[in-house]
């Protein structure tokens, strides 16, 4: 029986993980197991965990170093056959979303799969900000700015086993280099679910000045740089262009 390990990652956020919790513990599919790393918050996390309980979810509280830092500690702990990470701010789709998971890596045994990600915004998660259909797999499309988004992104735990986790030195760009390691460098296999999967509140790190913007771009080419992999001239720069359309699809 397949097995999913959920990686949540949190600091202070009582204000959101609520509705991240109650988004796995109401999942169809019950071979769950949730991994929560706390970088040992300061506000009311904790308080809303306790008052929330559920047999399948672990609790680690301490300081760490950066959300990467949190994901290598819940992929140490986790036992499932696939992993996926779900950070406070979000929240799966609906109730199925995990079954659907669970259906695309037995009905194609691939190594990873994904869907799309719907932004909302932060305050009112009924409003659609944008929305990412991330479309069909081709490794090939990376080179032309392609990339899944991460949240809907589901793997193998093999895969961490075989070719690493996170690498903390790559900044936000953490998530976009560990995919280019998976699907390009070691050419793993994915499946595309064509529907959202995960609500993504408004709020990305990477893309909120564009000083932040300018750094993200230079840890992207970094990212091709760790794996010996080479992109295009206009790789890096089709990358954020690709986002504009994400306002027309909502």
């Amino acid at each position: 029986m397949t097995t999913i390990s959920i990686i949540t990652t949190v600091f202070n956020g009582a204000a959101t993980i609520g509705g991240c919790l109650q988004s796995i513990d109401r999942q169809t599919c019950k071979n769950v197991e949730h991994i929560v790393i706390d970088a040992d918050s300061t506000d009311d996390t904790l308080a809303v965990l306790a008052t929330i309980p559920a047999g399948h979810r672990r609790v680690l509280s301490e300081p760490d170093k950066g959300i990467y830092d949190g994901m290598n500690k819940g992929l140490l702990l986790a036992g499932g056959d696939i992993v996926g990470i779900l950070n406070a701010d979000d929240m799966y789709a609906d109730e199925n979303v995990l079954q659907d998971v669970c259906d695309a890596f037995t009905e194609a045994e691939v190594d990873t799969c994904y869907g799309d990600l719907k932004y909302v915004d932060f305050a009112d998660t009924s409003k659609t900000v944008r929305l990412w259909k991330s479309g069909g797999f081709d490794a090939g499309k990376f080179r032309w700015g392609w990339m899944p988004p991460h949240p809907t992104f589901f793997v193998r735990r093999k895969l961490y086993e075989q070719y690493g986790c996170f690498n903390q030195q790559l900044g936000t760009a953490a998530d976009y280099e560990l995919m280019l390691r998976f699907l390009v460098k070691h050419k793993a296999t994915s499946s595309y679910i064509p529907r959202v999967l995960v609500h993504m509140r408004n709020c990305g790190a990477s893309n909120s000045t564009l000083a932040r913007r300018m750094e993200a771009n230079r840890m992207d080419r970094k990212a091709w740089a760790v794996n010996g992999l080479r992109p295009f001239p206009w790789t890096l720069l089709c990358k954020p262009f690709r986002k504009l359309g994400q306002w027309v699809l909502r």
